[in-house]
């Protein structure tokens, strides 16, 4: 039996799982740990340790380095036409120089992680159940490493408010946002931009009408199809099937724990919340490559 609401958070890790996490991070280029990972090791520790072991390869190619610019370009540009994404100066969202440095600094590390996890979650979807495609490409982007540059020390370390304490002026946008993603509870993005209710009222003022329209569909569409031919043709195959798990040594238990675990978070608003960053990202202008060298 798993329980998502348990997790080893980032400055509980220890051992190897405190090797994990520093490697996670390095490998996705973002002082951050997100959800999943702190949930899985809680709950199937040594199936996570494992998996990643597996699906580390796949972010570490140029071609997944391509793929980030792509990703991200596949959002923003439905969003783009007509009259586009509001953009922000510091004095607009009444905020001081140093909030306004790092407002944008912590929002660049969510669009950094974004096309990692849609990626992420895209492999889990597919690999646990045995649905990866047999035939990889054979460009050389795909085996080649991830270039230096790309995503390269652009964001800060998050910080966020806790579950349910949202501050002053920033109850609307909240309330709005949860509505919009069919969630209970805040994700960790808007938690974070809630520690400055100024800018996360008027930016979800600003941006609801395009996040609700048929842009923002037809971004995710198109953000989907990106992801899903990044991963039919990525040269390296993660063998994370049931029965490659159970190969590997692990009980049917910790396969069935593993499966009722990931399956909801793949399943769940990832659709809709990874795209939604970049849109976010885009009004204070901390958006990532859209095109590599």
């Amino acid at each position: 039996m798993v329980d998502r609401t348990d997790q080893v958070y980032d400055r509980e890790a220890e051992g190897w799982q405190r090797g994990l996490y520093d490697d996670v991070k390095a490998t996705f280029r973002a002082p951050v740990v997100n959800w999943i990972f702190r949930t899985a090791v809680a709950n199937v520790p040594e199936v996570t340790r494992y998996a990643w072991g597996q699906v580390k390869p796949v972010f570490q190619t140029r071609a997944f380095a391509e793929f980030t610019a792509e990703y991200r370009d596949a959002v923003l540009g439905p969003l783009e036409v007509g009259d586009g994404l509001p953009s922000y100066r510091r004095v607009d969202v009444d905020v001081s120089p140093a909030e306004f440095r790092e407002l944008r600094g912590q929002l660049a590390s969510f669009d950094v992680v974004a096309p990692r996890l849609a990626v992420l979650f895209e492999l889990l979807d597919r690999g646990l159940y045995g649905d990866l495609s047999p035939e990889p490409s054979t460009e050389r982007a795909d085996t080649a490493p991830f270039p230096e540059h790309v995503d390269r020390d652009r964001g800060r370390s998050p910080t966020m408010i806790d579950p349910g304490d949202v501050p002053d002026g920033a109850e609307d946008a909240a309330s709005g946002l949860r509505s919009f993603h069919g969630l209970d509870s805040l994700p960790s993005v808007y938690r974070c931009l809630a520690q400055w209710p100024a800018y996360f009222d008027r930016a979800w003022g600003d941006l609801e009408p395009t996040l609700t329209g048929d842009a923002f569909s037809d971004a995710r569409e198109r953000a989907d199809e990106t992801t899903a031919v990044f991963v039919d043709g990525i040269a390296y195959r993660p063998r994370i099937a049931p029965d490659d798990l159970r190969g590997a040594g692990f009980t049917d238990e910790q396969v069935d724990d593993c499966l009722e675990l990931f399956r909801p978070f793949v399943d769940g608003p990832v659709g809709s919340v990874l795209p939604a960053i970049h849109a976010f990202a885009a009004t204070v202008g901390v958006v990532g490559d859209r095109g590599t060298d």
